[in-house]
């Protein structure tokens, strides 16, 4: 559906948005074209979804048949009304995965659904999401065990020989985790990964790809932009992830093509279901939902690139993709703003700090899991800190926080081009602290992590 024929079925329909537009002083029938569209005030949380009770944010004031609770990233929990419709539609992203990366309408796949379930949103959506696709005649089984590891330690076993590969689904740390610690035959399951809701680096898919013994990292590790406001927004591809392996390892060409210098998700989106834009930096998307949303504000950094401008940039930097499709739009995706800590000036991200803890050198000895902060030491000197997560029966030393300091160092050095120019030589170096896996101060079992504070 195209953005302006959103637009005026959202104001005939949704007793909010009309409320919303009045109070804008805006008349829905000047807007005709999609240089009107661009005249539409923006919409948030804060200026209309939390201003109205919950039927009213419905279409013809009726909440859908399905609600999924979300804390985002302040703790204040929103309700987000679903219908079987408006998985269907997701469920096209899920399917494009499933079908150009894993091959899945060939074989018969295990999906094993690691998200939370209960009342949050990611856990019975993506459930919901692989039912379809069995509906379209892909050979996919669902299992749920959620973020139980008794529950997958308990069915992977029990159920992977019968299939031709199994696909986890989940948070990344989580996922990675799972990998990591479990001893289980991964390589004999031909495993793949479908992630959500965090940034990883290039060095974190290749790690991930060898430990659970996959063949091609391309084609076994997807991510999905997603909100708990609209479901799946866009979802990464053979070609977006080729595309982002090669600006991994040209810093500077990434960072002329973002402006940054860390590196977002890079992912493909329809057009004809999620209109997004750009807007000062953050990402404005309109789609039809349980919730309908136009021009909705949901603060993420990043930007949209068309396709021809993409492949045109890549190819001008010597790269030619292998992959060529789908020659749809692609968005990055850097995540919230107030995740970076600021040292001398310069913006220090944890996707920089991650990398380092990548790095073939330390990662057999930590999980992945770290707090960056910026803390004062007894002189009252600020200091660049990183509290890092070992491994289980791992224990800290001298000798393995010393390697962790010298691998994000580098990595540091070679990313991030204010803390190279902007810190003095004497204070680069990070001061690491190690804590045991599960540590209840940092690491707390089960709780969502947060990497900076």
């Amino acid at each position: 559906m195209e953005p302006v024929e959103l637009f005026h079925q959202v104001a005939a329909t949704v007793p909010a948005y009309r409320a919303f537009l009045a109070e804008n002083h805006l008349d829905p029938a000047e807007i005709r074209t999609l240089r009107d569209f661009g005249r539409v005030p923006m919409t948030s949380k804060d200026t209309y979804t939390r201003r109205h009770p919950l039927p009213d944010l419905c279409r013809d004031g009726v909440i859908g048949d399905m609600i999924a609770v979300s804390s985002g990233s302040t703790g204040t929990p929103s309700f987000w009304p679903r219908s079987a419709d408006d998985e269907r539609v997701i469920a096209a992203r899920f399917e494009e995965v499933f079908r150009d990366s894993f091959a899945a309408r060939e074989r018969r796949t295990l999906a094993v659904v690691c998200f939370a379930l209960g009342t949050w949103v990611g856990g019975l959506f993506t459930v919901n999401c692989c039912r379809h696709l069995a509906d379209r005649g892909y050979p996919i089984t669902v299992v749920a065990p959620g973020t139980d590891r008794r529950e997958i330690r308990r069915v992977l076993p029990e159920l992977a020989p019968y299939f031709d590969q199994v696909v986890l689904l989940g948070y990344p740390p989580f996922l990675k985790n799972v990998i990591d610690t479990e001893d289980l035959p991964w390589a004999d399951w031909d495993v793949k990964l479908v992630t959500a809701g965090e940034v990883f680096s290039e060095e974190w898919r290749a790690l991930v790809a060898r430990r659970a013994g996959m063949a091609d990292p391309v084609r076994g590790i997807a991510s999905l932009y997603g909100t708990a406001d609209a479901g799946v927004l866009g979802n990464e591809t053979p070609l977006s992830v080729e595309i982002r392996r090669f600006l991994s390892a040209h810093p500077d060409t990434a960072r002329a093509l973002f402006g940054e210098s860390r590196l977002p998700s890079l992912l493909q989106y329809d057009p004809g279901v999620r209109f997004f834009e750009e807007h000062e930096g953050t990402l404005l998307f309109s789609g039809d939902n349980g919730v309908p949303l136009v021009r909705y504000h949901i603060a993420d950094e990043g930007g949209v690139i068309p396709y021809e401008r993409m492949l045109a940039f890549v190819r001008d930097h010597g790269f030619e993709p292998e992959s060529r499709g789908p020659e749809r739009p692609f968005v990055f995706v850097f995540g919230r703003s107030h995740f970076t800590v600021s040292y001398y000036g310069a913006n220090i991200y944890p996707e920089n700090i991650a990398v380092g803890l990548e790095q073939p050198e330390v990662s057999g000895a930590v999980t992945g899991k770290f707090v960056l902060e910026v803390a004062e030491d007894e002189r009252r000197d600020r200091q660049l800190t990183v509290t890092v997560e070992l491994m289980p029966g791992e224990k800290p030393s001298d000798e393995t926080a010393s390697a962790v300091g010298a691998s994000v160092l580098a990595q540091l050095l070679r990313l991030n081009s204010e803390f190279a120019n902007y810190v003095p030589t004497a204070q680069q170096a990070p001061v690491v602290r190690l804590r045991e896996a599960g540590d209840p101060e940092y690491f707390p079992p089960g709780a969502k992590h947060r990497y900076t504070r």
